[in-house]
């Protein structure tokens, strides 16, 4: 089976950090495979941009080397590699000066959808923006795709919403986050508003508890320095796990339309009550053998800064008013698992006995490493010998579920394409950014004034013994990590 392929309008993509470590992992990659599944016509340009000095020909034969690296040898094709290599083009640009503007704009056709991808520092997001606009190289109909971090904190996000407003409209403006691209993503808005059966049980009457975990098996490694100053509070929770519990919690909107979807989302930030210091869990991965710690990691060996974060939210709204959100995200933890697990509430009265162990129903939504999702139930346990009840999962694999030959696009592919076919509903917006802050700031600053040192955990561990309690108080446990 496989999946239907929708033609895109002609374009020109210019990708600024051309030569950059996420360019060759994942955004040229990407094209690739959206070039090899006929999404990508052939007067399409991809123009890498970037300050080094090199020819088109040099820059194409480092894309060649990144998609020999990145693609699995299945999906490459001499012939389709030679297509995708012909429609690339380099210029070398100073972001900061007036160096390669002016080829840049020459490159540029008219009539044509363009697109700005940003793979640069934040720094130079305003130096790029400004200058796009003032050489007239972006019209009112151009598009610019901008990564995280969307600042560090209100002040900074602020400042940078102002940089892009100054020459772009908001509806030119893409702020991506990979992990609303995700196909399970998705399906989790298509599960909620495509079914009657789960959207009457969805709201606090009927659910227990929500829990949202992000897990990896990686340190910080040769990030060190930049995880420092940023940690799992602003590297994870304010932007990718806040984005997920939106979707969980938002209600429904009107339409599948940008606007619509991102205003439900706002309310939901909106929403959420301030987090006392017994509600928050911070950890750091340390005493690992063969420097698997993260202040050697990091360079610092006084930091204070979180590799783990776990906390429980509640948000105050008629729907979720008493249900509560429990959230953890780490690096070096014993598996890499990201899920969504909603756990309903226990009947009222059960008709089997005591003798009988009742076990939550469960929604689980897998994001990594195997998209799908799961439901447990309970049953009959087969055979003789009375009533005995027993929980099984309704397992659904996305890729068994729907021929293990779909292509199933990578995040990065899907959101690229949504740009250039001008669909902002899974990007944030820009006052959905510094809502996120605006709730953030307040915790990390009463944890700075009060000089709280994360809670050591081993490397391969679950986390720190804090997460747990923090979970035990209130008679409940974390999923495993598995």
């Amino acid at each position: 089976m496989v999946a239907r392929v929708i033609p895109v309008d002609q374009f020109d993509l210019v990708i600024f950090g051309a030569t950059g470590d996420l360019a060759r992992r994942k955004i040229l990659p990407g094209l690739y495979r959206r070039w090899r599944e006929g999404q990508i016509p052939e007067g399409a340009a991809i123009i890498g941009a970037a300050r080094t000095e090199m020819t088109r020909e040099v820059f194409r034969s480092q894309v060649n080397d990144a998609l020999q690296e990145f693609v699995p040898a299945s999906e490459l094709d001499a012939a389709i590699v030679t297509g995708f290599l012909n429609i690339i083009e380099y210029v070398t640009v100073d972001a900061k000066g007036d160096d390669g503007w002016d080829a840049l704009g020459a490159l540029m056709r008219e009539e044509t959808v363009r697109a700005f991808y940003f793979s640069v520092a934040p720094a130079l997001f305003g130096e790029l923006a400004q200058r796009l606009h003032l050489r007239g190289i972006a019209d009112r109909n151009a598009r610019i795709v901008v990564e995280k971090p969307f600042g560090k904190d209100l002040a900074s996000a602020r400042a940078l919403n102002a940089s892009l407003a100054a020459y772009f409209h908001e509806d030119q403006i893409y702020r991506i986050d990979h992990y609303l691209g995700k196909e399970t993503v998705q399906n989790l808005m298509a599960v909620r508003f495509a079914n009657i059966l789960f959207e009457p049980l969805w709201n606090a009457q009927f659910v227990d508890h929500v829990q949202i975990t992000v897990a990896e098996t990686v340190g910080v490694g040769g990030r060190g320095e930049y995880y420092d100053n940023s940690g799992a509070m602003r590297d994870m929770v304010q932007n990718h796990l806040m984005q997920l519990l939106c979707l969980i919690a938002m209600e429904p909107p009107h339409c599948f339309e940008p606007d619509a979807m991102r205003d439900e989302k706002l309310k939901v930030i909106r929403a959420l009550d301030p987090l006392p210091p017994s509600d928050l869990v911070r950890g750091q991965y340390r005493g690992g053998a063969g420097g698997d710690d993260y202040l050697a990691q990091s360079g610092n060996p006084d930091s204070r800064t979180e590799s783990f974060i776990a906390m429980k939210l509640h948000v105050s709204n008629w729907r979720w008013k008493g249900t509560p959100f429990y959230l953890r995200t780490g690096k070096r933890l014993r598996a890499r698992v990201s899920e969504i697990a909603i756990t309903f509430k226990e009947p009222p009265h059960s008709i089997f006995g005591e003798s009988n162990q009742w076990r939550e129903n469960v929604l689980v939504i897998r994001l990594q490493p195997d998209e799908g999702m799961d439901l447990r139930v309970m049953i009959k346990e087969p055979g003789p010998g009375g009533m005995r009840l027993k929980d099984v999962a309704l397992d659904m694999s996305f890729a068994e579920a729907l021929g293990n030959d779909l292509d199933i696009p990578d995040a990065y592919e899907r959101l690229i394409m949504d740009v250039i076919r001008g669909n902002q509903t899974l990007f944030m917006r820009g006052d959905e950014v510094e809502a996120a802050w605006a709730w953030v700031d307040p915790v990390i600053e009463a944890w700075e004034t009060r000089g709280d040192r994360p809670e050591p955990y081993e490397p391969g561990s679950t986390g720190p013994e804090g997460a747990l309690m923090l979970m035990h108080k209130d008679g409940r446990r974390w999923r495993e990590i598995r």
